[in-house]
């Protein structure tokens, strides 16, 4: 199943070339007051809404993709957490280059562990990058972002994808500089999500799926999830002992080597096999 979210309010099953209307879903989420639940109610329950959201989707004769502005497919995550350095040659890259890449934020991830991203930075495709600081450079940093599907905590490896809810292509945009890296790539934005989640049983092995980046036509990044340096499995389990995971919650498990900077103007264009492409504009 492929899940969306699109035109500010509505949620929509894609299939083929075409989003189908199974908003009214919504409608089973419930009604809250204060305080809030921090987590997100869809993802929470989607297993158990699947039934409902493929027989709502059934009756929709659906619009083509192309005519909706997507927007994040997770509402309301709790947490965005994300691997540094994570692909042996980007490390490398960054070793190398010590003007754009401060020698104190190249360890390696076994060294520095994972690191938090604020929620507010999540938008989705249509809404686009806006450079915060247009006299810094920024970057682009193509992902397989990980959407937990249930509440847990030290998670082992062996067990750890059962807590998925899906998976999509995520941006983890980066404001280049020698400040903390989780304040850095937490600007309005600077976490893009989309163009959907996939369920597991859509996606199949995370473990060997093929993603590349192009920035106006021109591809600058291209590897494969089999490169992780920790794959999916460990970064969860690493993520769950430090903090209880929530429905709704984020890794971004690292990106590959060949990021560069964007300019006010350009066209991102990230695909990862089995999800689909995210396409976005830099303002």
């Amino acid at each position: 199943m492929r899940i969306c979210r699109y035109d500010k309010t509505r949620i929509g099953l894609v299939e083929g070339d075409r989003i189908h209307d199974v908003t009214a879903v919504a409608d089973r989420l419930g009604r809250f007051g204060y305080p809030l639940p921090r987590h997100d109610l869809l993802i929470a329950r989607l297993g158990e809404l699947r039934p409902d959201l493929e027989a709502l989707a059934r009756r929709e004769a659906g619009v083509p993709i192309a005519s909706v502005e997507l927007e994040s497919p997770v509402a309301n995550p709790g947490k965005v957490i994300a691997a540094p350095v994570n692909y042996k040659k980007h490390f490398d890259e960054a070793a190398a280059d010590p003007v754009t890449f401060p020698t104190v934020h190249v360890r390696s991830i076994a060294e520095s562990g994972v690191f938090l991203k604020a929620s507010s930075s999540v938008v989705g495709a249509a809404e686009g990058v806006r450079r915060r600081f247009p006299d810094r450079r920024t970057d682009h940093e193509v992902e397989l972002a990980v959407i937990i599907g249930e509440t847990c905590g030290f998670v082992p490896e062996s067990s750890a994808l059962s807590v998925v809810a899906g998976y999509c292509i995520g941006l983890d945009m980066t404001l280049r500089g020698s400040e903390d890296r989780s304040f850095r790539k937490s600007p309005d934005t600077y976490t893009v999500l989309g163009p959907w989640l996939v369920t597991p049983d859509e996606l199949g092995d995370p473990s060997a799926l093929d993603m590349r980046l192009a920035v106006n036509g021109v591809v600058r990044q291209q590897a494969n999830t089999r490169d992780l340096i920790f794959d999916i499995p460990r970064l969860i389990s690493l993520a769950s002992s430090f903090y209880t995971l929530e429905p709704g919650d984020v890794i971004l498990t690292g990106t590959p080597e060949g990021v560069g900077e964007v300019v006010a103007g350009d066209l991102i264009s990230a695909t990862i096999d089995g999800i689909g492409v995210l396409e976005t504009r830099v303002h």
